[in-house]
């Protein structure tokens, strides 16, 4: 495909989005609360395509792809588990919105500041979601330069794709926060989700049907059995699995969402049509790594599967075009939705935490502030172009599995105590650190899994040799379970 395609479907892209974005403005209000969380009043279907467009990104559209198309069907079982983990917020949903809107919490992190009478161990838990989710962020800058160059046969560079990135998440989120990326966000997942499915009905029948289709896969060793050809072994697939099963209450990109809409109705409304998009989502991606693997079984790297199907002669140029779009806006969202996440934290917990007293102009200021360092760290890390784009998503948030423990304890364990916090944080995300950074296995198991047990552990063990704040706990968990 040429390059001139790409840029014109961008540019259009970036048209239509601005307006968007712009329009947004309007009743914005310049609290931290606006901002950050749409002044709580986010309705349930922009709630649903926001929440989809943050999630389902560069992980899902390309690198689900590319583990269907290294491991076979071994993929679809762990995003089905991710689905399964999504009802989690069944039980923490009303709760984080609960308790959201009677203490006017802006951040998960400042929530459990709250919760454990400690502005250090909300600070500790803002700095260490820092440390994971930037490079979870720059997991979706490759993306975009993945998909644009891939598209184009090294036409458009790689570089040139991270820095399109990079300058549509900061613009967007500087334009009028949450509102602006909701906006863009229902824009991006109502074309994507239509242009991708489009694009398996295009592609099936251009391959004959499916029963042509999976004749040919049952003829490829290892695509639909379980390790097949021994990518997807145990100990790998609980290491990928149990960090996204835990994904919608440990990645505050996410769970601050739960602040946003305007009543459990809406709520409820958003959660159903996630769940709806993120089904559909799924088989897509599976289908689309499976197509690139009949099609094109010596790609140089797993993570091109989606980028060479789509600039195939398999799929029609404009069809192709929409469809690179939605995936370009899916990765911008969820990475203006982590810069959101990233300096609300850093201004809420961090600064105030340091300046006692700091106003909410002063507050929101630093904010935007921070955004563009974040931007800059993520296009840093992004052009180390480490690893398949799905296992460095799953790396990312194993780390953030250390928060786990505090959440779950915040709304059912009134013992939990804000020591038990700091060093089960910082111990146990360390620990991931380094066994990430060296690579270092222990009897076979990801770093996720072994960050998770000592989480647990210390938090536990720690919080009962210490003192609890028995009232604030209490006052919180009643206040979580009614509303």
């Amino acid at each position: 495909m040429t390059s001139e395609w790409v840029w014109t479907g961008v540019a259009i892209y970036v048209v239509l989005a601005l307006v968007m974005a712009v329009l947004s403005r309007a009743g914005a209000s310049q609290s931290m609360s606006g901002y950050f969380l749409g002044s709580r009043k986010m309705g349930g279907f922009v709630s649903a395509m926001s929440y989809s467009a943050t999630t389902y990104s560069a992980f899902m559209m390309i690198g689900l792809a590319g583990l269907t198309y290294a491991g076979g069907v071994g993929a679809l079982g762990f995003e089905l588990l991710y689905l399964c983990g999504v009802t989690l917020v069944l039980i923490f949903g009303p709760r984080f919105w609960r308790v959201g809107k009677k203490y006017g919490f802006v951040t998960p992190s400042e929530m459990l500041g709250h919760r454990y009478a400690s502005k250090s161990a909300g600070a500790v838990i803002a700095l260490a979601s820092c440390i994971f989710l930037i490079p979870y962020a720059a997991v979706q800058l490759a993306g975009v330069g993945y998909l644009l160059s891939g598209m184009t046969n090294g036409a458009i560079s790689f570089t040139a794709g991270t820095v399109l990135a990079v300058v549509l998440a900061l613009v967007f989120a500087l334009v009028a926060g949450l509102r602006s990326v909701a906006w863009t966000d229902s824009l991006q997942a109502v074309v994507m989700i239509l242009g991708a499915s489009l694009v398996v009905v295009v592609v099936i029948w251009q391959l004959g049907g499916l029963d042509m289709f999976f004749d040919r896969l049952a003829e490829d060793p290892g695509a639909l059995t379980v390790p097949g050809e021994g990518y997807f072994t145990f100990s790998t697939f609980l290491g990928l699995t149990l960090p996204w099963i835990f994904f919608s209450i440990s990645n505050p990109q996410v769970s601050q969402r739960l602040f946003t809409p305007g009543s459990m109705r809406e709520m409820r409304k958003m959660l159903l049509g996630f769940l709806v998009i993120g089904f559909i989502y799924t088989l897509v991606s599976v289908f689309w790594g499976f197509t690139a693997r009949l099609e094109f079984p010596d790609l140089a790297s797993s993570d091109m599967a989606t980028p060479t199907l789509l600039g195939s002669d398999l799929v029609p140029t404009p069809l192709a075009i929409i469809v690179m779009v939605g995936v370009l806006a899916a990765c911008v969202s969820t990475i203006d939705s982590i810069m959101l996440t990233l300096s609300s934290m850093v201004t809420r917990d961090v600064y105030t935490a340091a300046r006692t007293g700091a106003g909410e102009r002063g507050q929101l200021l630093v904010g935007k502030l921070v955004l563009p360092v974040i931007a800059v760290l993520a296009y840093w890390f992004a052009h180390l172009e480490l690893d398949l784009i799905a296992v460095l998503s799953v790396s990312a948030s194993a780390g953030l599995l250390v928060m786990v423990p505090p959440i779950i304890g915040a709304f059912f364990w009134r013992r939990g105590t804000a020591a038990g916090v700091i060093s089960s944080v910082v111990i146990a995300g360390s620990l991931v650190l380094w066994l990430e950074a060296t690579s270092t296995v222990w009897l076979g198991q990801g770093s996720g899994i072994w960050g998770l047990l000592v989480a647990v552990t210390i938090f536990v063990g720690v919080s009962l040799a210490t003192s609890a704040p028995n009232r604030r706990a209490a006052d919180f968990i009643d206040a979580s379970r009614s509303g």
